[in-house]
């Protein structure tokens, strides 16, 4: 495949790679705002918990320290020279972490788990019609139609082992339960879960057979989730663990300041944005309006667009460290719509016109829910949007909470209108086409986290051929279609693109992503 440059160096996620080989052996202490759900890979499609188990298990390819696709338990992959699909040359002399074999079996029961309607991620596998077995160590996976994106789009697909899994009752993910799977694990990765104490601490060891090269020296892996900013940098300026992940902007003075300490920065390929209720035929959390829902209408949509002050809230809360967003990727990310990169100026007075347009000269009140713990100034932020909206008449009751309880409350269709932020996991303008924009479909797969369910017939059209076509200037065109019709209708409030603030102690050696996955495998304590 062939790859487009991002925009910013810091998009790559190399230029933050250290090497330091030859160090002694060591434990490693980390922190994040966010505590995995699930051990389980198949159960919940989030960056923490796939970020994490990407430590343990592995798919058939992954992505490197450039973001760039490469083999893991696949040596190679082709299309299919008679049909549309891949062929997958897997691995030989593979082991899980128990000892048993990987072979083909294990990939096919695994694509079957996670494609299952219990799996969180089987819209990964919207594309695929078929997988075969053609020996041991080969696989096909047959699409719908040319699918040139499909390596990329399952590089977080992560393969269990069949016996295991089976012999202990977990031959499905549970999304909304527990299993053997939510707390233990098997996989083929670089480390091993050797404890877990969920929302308290989680420990990692190497995976001693691991088939791959270590590059890195860490002997024990202490993660401990950490929800609040001040303990954490607390914890990490005492010396009580090694490495945190983000810190608050405002801190990142104080860190630099310190001898001892580093602050990494860099862009995420992540969009933050509000998201509507379009299907909801009346708001859950009005006082005054109560028997309709007045952002089905794209005139209260764009109304709440020219409400925000993108400005403001990078000066007062990012200390200038983010970037406007005008469509769901950032520029630089393969089928960025360079024809549609205009975002609704900050403009009060239109909103109110809009409006008073739409029937709404007095506003109304709507309920906004928000995370206060999975993104960079999460609650902050939408603190800051509620008293904006309010300057023009949308009165938000803002409700902020854990992430852990935050996706099955939109998936239950709690809300009027929800933050989200949003990683194209092919690093591609198809990925939030696929995820966000396409209608709801479960037999499809589509549109899987979409929760407010934004509908165009238009777009869901344009999505297969997005999928299928090769020449560039063609498919290119066709996003530019779908991306004009989904700003048009103000489907979403793309607003900004998150940047990435870790910190850690001087002798730490790691890799910053611009996924803001941390991998283990390319940590050097020295």
């Amino acid at each position: 495949m062939t790859y487009r440059n991002l925009r910013r160096s810091a998009l790559l996620g190399s230029a933050l790679t250290f090497c330091a080989m030859g160090a002694t052996a060591e434990t490693l202490r980390w922190a994040s705002t966010t505590d995995p759900q699930t051990m389980d890979p198949h159960a919940v499609n989030s960056a923490p918990v796939l970020s994490f188990l990407n430590n343990i298990y592995e798919g058939l390819v992954r992505r490197g320290q450039d973001m760039s696709i490469e083999p893991s338990l696949a040596t190679s992959w082709e299309p299919l020279s008679d049909e549309n699909g891949w062929r997958f040359t897997l691995r030989q002399d593979v082991t899980f972490q128990d000892g048993a074999a990987f072979t083909a079996e294990d990939v096919m029961f695994s694509y079957q788990r996670a494609s299952d309607e219990a799996a969180d991620v089987r819209s990964w596998f919207a594309p695929v019609s078929e997988v075969r077995v053609v020996d041991d160590y080969t696989i096909d996976f047959v699409t719908t139609a040319p699918n040139p994106l499909f390596p990329d789009s399952i590089a977080n697909f992560m393969i269990l082992d069949k016996d295991w899994a089976e012999s202990n009752d977990a031959a499905l993910p549970a999304r909304d339960a527990e299993n053997y799977a939510t707390m233990n694990v098997n996989g083929t990765g670089p480390f091993t879960l050797s404890s877990r104490d969920p929302g308290v601490r989680t420990t990692l060891v190497p995976h001693e057979a691991w088939w791959d090269d270590a590059s890195h020296n860490v002997t024990e892996a202490v993660f401990t989730p950490i929800g609040n900013a001040a303990t954490g940098l607390a914890a990490l300026l005492s010396g009580e663990i090694d490495f945190i992940q983000p810190i608050p902007l405002q801190d990142v003075s104080q860190v630099e300041g310190r001898d001892g300490f580093k602050v990494l920065e860099g862009e995420e390929t992540r969009v933050i944005m509000f998201g509507f209720g379009h299907e909801h035929e009346a708001l859950l959390y009005s006082s005054d309006v109560t028997d309709t829902n007045p952002f089905t209408d794209p005139l209260v949509r764009r109304a709440a667009a020219h409400a925000i002050d993108i400005a403001s809230i990078n000066r007062v809360l990012f200390r200038g460290k983010i970037e406007a967003a005008n469509q769901l990727v950032p520029a630089g990310i393969s089928g960025y719509s360079e024809t549609n990169q205009n975002r609704p100026a900050y403009d009060p007075d239109l909103a109110k016109e809009l409006l008073a347009e739409a029937g709404y000269p007095d506003g109304f009140s709507f309920g906004l829910k928000c995370t206060n713990d999975r993104y960079i100034n999460d609650e902050a932020l939408c603190r800051a949007a509620a008293s904006m909206f309010a300057a023009v008449g949308l009165n938000a009751e803002l409700t902020t909470g854990p992430v852990r309880d935050y996706w099955t409350q939109l998936r239950e269709d709690d809300f009027d209108m929800y933050l989200l932020g949003w990683s194209p996991g092919t690093f591609d303008m198809e990925h939030p086409i696929r995820f966000l924009l396409h209608s709801q479909d479960d037999e499809k797969k589509l549109g899987s986290w979409n929760f407010g369910n934004y509908s165009n017939a238009r777009v869901d059209e344009l999505l297969p051929q997005i999928q299928q076509e090769i020449d560039p200037t063609a498919r290119q065109s066709m996003i530019d279609e779908a991306v004009a019709i989904t700003q048009e209708d103000v489907a979403y409030i793309p607003l900004y693109t998150q940047p990435l603030i870790w910190a850690a102690k001087d002798n730490i050696d790691l890799t910053q992503r611009a996924d803001n996955f941390f991998m283990l495998r390319w940590v050097t304590v020295n």
